[in-house]
């Protein structure tokens, strides 16, 4: 196919695709009766049509049995759903908990795994990590009365590079050694959408005996993640973007089986405690061994009910699936940008491998363009101070919705 800009390929395309069927699962947005082109996945998932029966269902069940339903439904109710996450995130059995939003858990998780001495009290993240990273380990330093000035230390891009070389995220760890306390970065960037060699920084951190972890929010229903094999010590992630569960959707948190006996400082709540002695109002904490161990309070159902729509479908699809395609839908999107708008600059790596389905682009008059994008019903999202950001997910994007969105970019360029 010489002309990948058409719609006879991108029809082509869409017939060939193997994930073709399940965008009908999904509830397409629509403006005044228009079709809308939905490249905000990596922000707000849409909304698998399954939620609303499932809603209803955990609905019925409050109304049946009322206070008997915790123990007749729900208070294994995350169980159900951990198993599913543990091919997504490359997790085994324990090592899994869904609960609370995404920098709460990042909070609890420096308790743990922050624990600073006057001689290793640094933590080392990505200079543009996403502000509410940046105030959690910002606060974490202040409270062990450490100075972010001297204590962290942020990696950034070398001159006239958009993303950070794996081998000098290596170098700075080893650089710093035995002063480093905690690595945490994001699993892919939020700005950029690189990938990081997780597996690499996780090797390089523990070295120097630091723990490590990541932000997996931009990761975690995106790209391949072998978690447990990598000997990561935690991570945690949101549920409402890539994985689709819904607005303030419960976050998920990753803590290695190494520290399934752990007996350093954690914040305890009762959701924590052995189900044994849960119930027996006992003052002494006996923690659940595992990730579970670290949950406070008991499951938002409502909430948490919408995740399983969306992982019955990653269960059908299968996450090697996911990627495969996902790498595919965003290949052509990038061979079209290539070829028919030279004059954007995409910031993401050009490697499949180190990306996942986010491309970043600077756009020369970018605010405006986005403007212009958005007044002919295109969901993207800008971030400042230059870039818009365009996600196509392969669960219910298609070839022809990417070839719309390059036509009307290449429309702007004329004007």
């Amino acid at each position: 196919m010489k002309n990948l800009f058409s719609t006879e390929v991108a029809s082509k395309l869409d017939i060939e695709n193997p994930l073709k069927s399940i965008r009908e699962k999904f509830n397409y947005p629509e403006d005044n009766n228009s079709s809308i082109l939905y490249f905000s996945g990596n922000s707000l998932g849409l909304q698998p049509k399954a939620v609303e029966s499932i809603l209803i269902e955990q609905s019925r069940i409050w109304g049946k049995y009322g206070a008997k339903g915790y123990f007749s439904h729900w208070v294994n109710f995350h169980k159900h759903l951990i198993e599913n996450f543990l091919p997504i995130v490359g997790a085994e059995d324990g090592e899994i908990m869904l609960m609370n939003a995404l920098t709460v858990n990042l909070h609890l998780l420096l308790i743990s795994f922050y624990q600073p001495t006057k001689i290793r009290h640094k933590i080392i993240i990505e200079e543009d990590a996403f502000p509410s990273d940046q105030y959690a380990i910002n606060s974490h330093l202040h409270l062990h009365g450490f100075n972010p000035t001297t204590s962290l230390i942020k990696l950034k891009p070398q001159s006239n590079e958009k993303c950070l070389k794996t081998i000098d995220i290596i170098n700075t760890i080893k650089s710093h050694g035995e002063s480093v306390a905690t690595v945490m970065l994001g699993g892919v960037n939020y700005y950029t959408g690189q990938k990081y060699d997780m597996k690499e920084i996780t090797k390089a951190s523990k070295e120097i005996g630091a723990y490590v972890g990541f932000d997996l929010a931009h990761a975690a229903g995106n790209v391949e993640l072998n978690l447990h094999n990598w000997n990561v010590d935690f991570a945690a992630w949101c549920n409402y973007k890539y994985l689709n569960s819904g607005p303030g959707a419960p976050s998920g948190i990753f803590i290695h089986n190494n520290h399934s006996d752990w007996n350093g400082p954690r914040l305890a709540g009762w959701w924590g405690n052995n189900m044994k002695s849960r119930f027996s109002m006992d003052p002494n904490f006996d923690p659940i061994k595992g990730a579970e161990g670290w949950s406070i309070s008991n499951s938002p159902i409502f909430s948490m009910a919408p995740i399983k729509a969306s992982l019955d479908i990653y269960n059908q699809v299968g996450i090697n699936n996911f990627i495969k395609a996902s790498q595919k839908l965003t290949g052509y999107l990038e061979s079209l940008i290539n070829a028919e708008m030279p004059k954007i600059e995409i910031i993401t790596p050009k490697r499949k491998e180190n990306r996942g389905c986010q491309l970043s682009m600077i756009i020369k008059d970018g605010r405006n363009v986005q403007n212009y994008l958005e007044l002919n019903n295109v969901v993207c999202d800008w971030r400042e101070p230059d870039v818009i950001r365009i996600a196509p997910n392969p669960l219910y994007n298609t070839y022809n919705e990417i070839y719309q969105l390059v036509k009307l970019l290449k429309n702007y360029d004329k004007k």
